[in-house]
């Protein structure tokens, strides 16, 4: 029986490079302070403010790499959710649609009686909540709390096509929260051709 050896493996790889890294950074150090100018004779910097002025430096640094950190969370954590989402359980998934059809059926169906009612703001605001169930159901956009109209469109924009039925759907619903314009019957039938759009019943 021959004995066989790994050629290399991630610990060496991972060692050799902490190693290269350290290297690398004692050399920087090495000539910065090669570069600053040689103090007068006699002055010399207190052990103490020297030891300020490290942990200083690292404390600063450490709150921009967290700061870049927290950025780039934002910047990114749609795309990784609904990444994690359709590389989700099955069976959860599955469990989820036969609930998201019924809330959506739900929801559809609420609008019609607002509609009836004349309650168009609520009418409209019944078909938003609906599309953002089908986008959840779809994994194109898992439904989160904190998540704005803004965000919405810009992860939509990235994502599917056409984006005009659910620009549509999404101002309508700006105009709710934050406008004072009067929501009218025409509101009400541009959202629900939209949401067509989106899923043709």
């Amino acid at each position: 029986m021959t004995d066989t050896f790994e050629k290399t493996s991630w610990s060496w790889q991972l060692s050799q490079f902490q190693q290269q890294a350290g290297e690398w950074w004692e050399y920087q150090f090495y000539r910065f302070e090669r570069a600053l100018p040689e103090l007068p004779t006699g002055w010399s910097i207190s052990p103490r403010l020297g030891e300020l002025l490290k942990f200083l430096f690292w404390l600063v640094l450490g709150l921009f790499v967290a700061w870049v950190g927290w950025r780039l969370w934002r910047e990114f954590s749609p795309y990784i959710y609904s990444w994690l989402n359709r590389s989700g359980n099955l069976t959860d998934f599955r469990v989820k649609n036969r609930s998201n059809e019924s809330s959506i059926a739900l929801l559809l169906e609420r609008s019609q009686e607002f509609y009836r009612q004349g309650n168009y703001r609520e009418a409209c605001r019944c078909v938003y909540l609906a599309m953002l169930q089908q986008l959840d159901k779809k994994a194109i956009a898992p439904h989160k709390l904190s998540r704005t109209d803004g965000e919405y469109l810009q992860l939509l924009r990235s994502s599917v096509t056409p984006i005009q039925p659910y620009e549509t759907l999404i101002t309508t619903h700006e105009q709710l929260c934050f406008g004072n314009a009067e929501i009218l019957p025409d509101n009400y039938e541009q959202c629900r051709q939209a949401y067509r759009e989106i899923s043709p019943e």
